[in-house]
C-alpha cells in the first residue's frame, strides 16, 4: 500500500483546512515544492497535490506551482481540484503530472469522463468525497444526493479503474478514516481504491491495508508530526 503525503495549495501556500472548510485553514508552508523534495527526501514514493483555489473556482489556479512541483521532484504526483475538461487535463499531463483525478466533473460531465478514460486511460482517476454517505462536488460544498457505491459503479462503466475515496467530516480531523465506508466500497468494486480522510495513526495505515486500500493520502497527520512518514512505510514494508 502506498503512503501519499498531501499537498494542499490554496493562494500559493501549503494548507490544511478542517472538514474541506475554507474559513478554517491552517498554513504550514510558505513553499509548496519545497515542501514536496521534503516529503520525497523521506521516502514518498507518491505525492497528492490538491489545487484548492482551483476546486472552488472550477478551473486551475496553481498550474506553475504544480508544474514547478512535477519538475523538481522525481516521484509521479497526482492532481485534484478543478480539472473540468479535456484541456486541464492534458495541460497537467504535459506539464508531468502522472494523474489527474476528477471530482465535480466526474459527476456533471460524464461524457468527458468517457473520453478521458479512452485518451488517458491509467492516468484518470475520480475522486468520490463524501458527506454523510453521499457524494458532495464544488470544492465539497453541494450535495448530490448519490452514494459512493452507486457512483463509482457508474463511472467504472465509462472506464475509471481508479477512485480516490475521501470522507469529509473526517478530512483534517486527525480523528480516524471511515473504516466502514472504504470496507464497503472496496468490497464492491473490483477497482484501485486509495483512502483519504482522518488517517493519523499507523495503527489506521495497517488496518487499511488488511481492508485492501491500495494507497493512504496523509495530509494534516504528517504535517502536526502525529504520524512519522519514515517511521510509517518501515512499518508498513514490515
Amino acid at each position: 500500500m502506498e503512503i501519499i503525503p498531501a499537498i494542499d495549495i490554496r493562494g500559493g501556500k501549503c494548507v490544511r483546512l478542517y472538514q474541506g472548510d475554507y474559513g478554517m485553514e491552517t498554513v504550514f508552508s510558505d513553499d509548496p515544492v519545497g515542501m514536496a523534495m521534503n516529503w520525497q527526501s523521506l521516502g514518498a514514493m507518491r505525492l497528492h497535490i490538491v489545487d484548492l483555489d482551483g476546486a472552488a473556482s472550477g478551473e486551475l489556479k496553481n498550474l506553475d506551482i504544480i508544474s514547478e512541483i512535477a519538475n523538481s521532484v522525481l516521484i509521479p504526483i497526482e492532481v485534484g481540484g478543478g480539472i473540468r475538461d479535456m484541456e486541464a487535463i492534458g495541460k497537467l499531463l504535459k506539464c508531468g503530472v502522472d494523474r489527474v483525478i476528477l471530482g465535480t466533473s466526474a459527476v456533471e460531465d460524464p461524457q468527458m469522463v468517457k473520453e478521458a478514460c479512452r485518451c488517458f486511460n491509467k492516468s484518470v482517476f475520480v475522486g468520490i468525497d463524501a458527506r454523510d454517505g453521499k457524494v458532495a462536488t464544488r470544492g465539497w460544498k453541494l450535495d448530490t444526493g448519490r452514494e459512493p457505491v452507486e457512483f463509482a459503479r457508474d463511472m467504472m462503466k465509462l472506464g475509471v479503474r481508479g477512485f480516490v475515496f475521501t470522507d469529509i467530516r473526517r478530512d483534517g480531523t486527525l480523528t480516524e478514516p471511515n473504516f466502514t465506508a472504504l470496507f464497503e466500497l472496496i468490497n464492491s468494486i473490483k477497482a484501485t481504491v486509495i483512502a483519504s480522510g482522518g488517517i493519523s495513526t499507523i495503527t489506521h495505515l495497517k488496518l487499511l491495508k488488511k481492508l485492501g486500500a491500495a494507497g493512504a493520502i496523509i495530509g494534516k497527520a504528517l504535517y502536526t508530526k502525529d504520524i512519522n512518514l519514515k517511521q510509517a512505510l518501515d512499518e508498513l514494508d514490515k
